[in-house]
């Protein structure tokens, strides 16, 4: 009996082959990935979130030049020891965990032609299973993880999932839009939906309706079918919106909309949101940034 057949999701798809061109001119040398978050670096949050939600291996598909996101999971020795050596075990706990957190493996794709084109060289190491998506620029505070939220939900209706939350209207050109009718279920009061037909980007005022697609997905292996029959967009890219499209027409996608705070630390502005947002809960930030924000709302 395969995985799939017992709703076991094991394996989660990261995406961090692009080069961050709306973070320029910091990506052109660090991975956006990489870009801290407090003391954590955007990719780790992302594989945290795997990690919590009982997900046994991440698939970081990258490019050539982005070792460093490879180097960032695997264990220092000679870090390692200089820390022991100093007895500084709060770092090296902290490095050792890294290591830890689940099974770490790579795949390279020779170019970013879109998100739907970066799944595609995943096929071979996600197999003939159900299997997670995490955009890790698509930064989401949420307890349980939205990845958790999405597994429960994947339980009770069996299909392909996208993790949702409402758009404000000037926002649309930003997200892949959902057509969405509501699906009752007593677990998820008022927020699952069957969703009918979707469009990446669209322009204000031709939005399906007000729900779009936060960068959370739970994926049947079928898609790779949908994915290699897809066309290239303008920009020469695979869109994984448009293989959601026709995949819809024939079996079924869900939406849920998630509990939880989302961030784009993908430009500046979300960045400097989300850097606001953690640090304000950190033990040891939050008390220095208010009064940082106190002294500059008096000026």
């Amino acid at each position: 009996m395969t995985h799939s057949a017992t709703g076991v999701i094991r394996k989660a798809v990261i995406p961090v082959a692009g080069f961050g061109t709306r973070m320029l001119p910091l990506t052109k040398a660090l991975p956006k990935e990489m870009m801290p978050i407090c003391n954590k670096p955007i990719i780790q949050y992302a594989v945290e979130e795997a990690a919590a939600s009982g997900i046994e291996e991440v698939i970081l598909i990258t490019r050539a030049d982005k070792s460093i996101l490879e180097s960032y999971f695997v264990p220092n020795p000679d870090l390692e020891r200089f820390l022991e050596d100093r007895g500084r075990e709060q770092e090296l706990r902290l490095v050792r965990d890294l290591s830890s957190l689940v099974r770490i493996s790579t795949v390279r794709q020779p170019s970013p032609r879109g998100l739907g084109d970066a799944l595609r060289w995943a096929r071979s190491a996600v197999g003939d299973e159900t299997f997670a998506v995490i955009l890790p620029d698509a930064v989401i505070d949420a307890h349980p993880p939205v990845l958790a939220q999405l597994m429960a939900a994947y339980h009770l209706h069996p299909g392909c999932w996208v993790a949702t939350q409402p758009v404000e209207p000037a926002d649309v050109s930003r997200f892949g839009m959902l057509e969405v009718t509501s699906v009752e279920n007593a677990s998820f009061p008022g927020r699952l939906f069957r969703v009918s037909s979707m469009i990446e980007k669209p322009r204000t005022g031709e939005a399906p309706s007000n729900y779009g697609v936060f960068g959370r997905y739970l994926l049947r292996p079928e898609i790779f079918d949908f994915l290699d029959s897809a066309q290239a967009d303008a920009k020469g890219e695979i869109q994984l919106t448009d293989a959601l499209a026709e995949y819809c027409q024939r079996a079924p996608l869900y939406a849920l909309r998630f509990e939880g705070m989302h961030y784009d630390a993908g430009d500046r502005s979300g960045y400097l949101q989300v850097m606001l947002h953690f640090a304000l809960k950190d033990a040891e930030l939050g008390a220095a940034v208010h009064r940082l924000l106190a002294t500059l709302g008096s000026n």
